[in-house]
C-alpha cells in the first residue's frame, strides 16, 4: 500500500469535486519540467478516501507523482481549511527533523479548482487509521508510538524564528483562545442541543489559567495522520497540518492521548483494547517519553485532557453540521459526527472524577 494521506478509492477523475482539464492545464503552465506532449491520457487522478477534512488527491501526470489538498468547494466555517497554512508550515519543516513531504506549489486562486489548493510529491508508506495498527507486531508498535512521542516532541522543540514563523499564530495565552475559538466553532455548527458540551466549554472558562507557553503545534497529531514506513517502524511524513498553528506543546500532546480516550469501534482509538498484548504503550508512558524527549517537566493534568475531549466533541459536531449540509469529505461524516455526543459526555465524566480506562 503506498498512500500520503489515507486509502486510495476506486473512483477515477470523473467524479472529482473540479474539472480534470483544469488541473490539467495548471500543471502544464507551472511545471514546465513536464514534457510539453502530455495530454488528458497522461493524468491519473485518484481521490482518496478516510478523511473528514480537505479532500485529497493522488495526481499522476507522465511519470510524475503528485499529492493534491484543496479546501472544500462551498461556503466553510470562518477560519477552516486553510490550505495555505498547511503548506507554509511543511514547506518551513524540511530538512527540521519533522518528516514532512516535499512541497511543490501553492494556488490561492479558488476559480481554478473551486477551491484553494496546493501540490506536494508523494509519499511512499502505510497509514492506518485504527490507532491499534493492524497487521504490525507488539515490538513495531511499540517502536512506532515510541517514535511518535518523539516526533511530536521534536516539533515542539522547533525553533520557530529560525524557521521564520514568528507570525504564524497570535500571542499570549493559548487555551484562552482555542476555548473562545471552539466554543464559538459550537455555537456557528450546533445542529442539537448537548448539555455536556456546554458544561465543558464553561468549566474550561472558569479553569483556564492563561499559560502563554508557546511552540509549534500540530493540532491533529494522531495515527491517522502519520505516514509509516512500508516496512519498517517508524514514521516517515507527518500529514494534514490545516489546524497547526503556534501553541501550547500541551494542547498537542493532550489531542493525541485522547485516543486512549476513545474505543477502537468509535474512531479507532484505543480505550478498552488490550494495550499489553498489542504492544502499544499506557497512556502515561507515551506521555512520559514525549516528556523527556521534549525536555518538559510539567505533564497533563484534568484541565487539559478536558480540552482536548471537548475540541474533539467539536470537531465532531463540524463534521455533522457538514454532513446535514451535504458539503462533508467523507461518506461516513453523518455517523463520525455523532461521536460528539460521545466525546462530550467522557468529558464530563472527567469533571465529576470518574477515571477514563488506558
Amino acid at each position: 500500500m503506498s498512500t500520503n494521506g489515507q486509502q486510495p478509492t476506486s473512483k477515477r477523475a470523473s467524479q472529482t469535486d473540479f474539472d480534470p482539464e483544469a488541473l490539467l492545464s495548471y500543471l502544464r503552465k507551472h511545471l514546465p519540467e513536464l514534457s510539453a506532449s502530455i495530454d488528458a491520457g497522461d493524468l491519473s487522478i485518484d481521490p482518496i478516501s478516510g478523511g473528514q477534512s480537505n479532500p485529497t488527491y493522488f495526481v499522476t501526470i507522465d511519470d510524475r507523482e503528485l499529492v493534491l489538498r484543496k479546501a472544500p468547494n462551498g461556503e466553510l466555517l470562518p477560519g477552516a481549511h486553510r490550505v495555505d497554512r498547511e503548506y507554509r508550515i511543511m514547506d518551513a519543516l524540511a530538512g527540521s527533523g519533522v518528516p514532512v513531504p516535499d512541497m511543490v506549489r501553492l494556488e490561492e486562486d479558488k476559480s481554478l479548482l473551486g477551491a484553494p489548493f496546493y501540490l506536494m510529491e508523494r509519499l511512499h508508506g502505510q497509514v492506518f487509521h485504527e490507532s491499534t495498527l493492524p497487521d504490525h507486531t507488539p515490538d513495531a508498535r511499540f517502536a512506532i508510538y515510541d517514535h511518535k512521542a518523539r516526533v511530536l516532541a521534536n516539533l515542539h522543540r522547533v525553533n520557530i524564528a529560525e524557521k521564520g514563523l514568528e507570525d504564524y499564530g497570535r500571542k499570549g495565552p493559548f487555551f484562552s483562545r482555542q476555548i473562545h475559538r471552539w466554543t464559538k466553532q459550537w455555537e456557528l455548527s450546533k445542529t442539537r442541543e448537548i448539555p455536556e458540551i456546554d458544561q465543558l466549554a464553561n468549566w474550561l472558562k472558569e479553569n483556564d489559567d492563561g499559560d502563554e507557553t508557546s511552540t509549534l503545534v500540530h493540532g491533529d497529531y494522531r495515527i491517522g495522520n502519520l505516514m509509516l514506513h512500508p516496512t519498517e517502524p517508524h514514521i516517515v511524513g507527518v500529514l494534514d497540518w490545516e489546524l497547526s498553528t503556534l501553541g501550547h506543546p500541551l494542547a498537542d500532546l493532550a489531542h493525541a492521548t485522547a485516543m486512549w480516550h476513545i474505543t477502537p469501534e468509535e474512531y479507532g482509538g484505543l480505550m478498552g483494547a488490550d494495550l499489553k498484548a498489542l504492544g502499544i504503550p499506557e497512556r502515561q508512558q507515551f506521555e512520559d517519553t514525549y516528556l523527556e524527549a521534549a525536555g518538559f517537566s510539567d505533564g497533563l493534568t484534568t484541565f487539559h485532557h478536558a480540552f482536548a475531549l471537548f475540541r474533539w466533541a467539536v470537531i465532531f459536531q463540524g463534521i455533522a453540521k457538514r454532513a446535514e449540509s451535504g458539503n462533508a469529505a467523507s461518506e461516513n461524516a453523518a455517523k463520525v459526527g455523532a461521536l460528539a455526543v460521545a466525546l462530550g459526555r467522557r468529558g464530563a465524566e472527567l469533571l465529576s472524577g470518574k477515571r477514563l480506562s488506558n
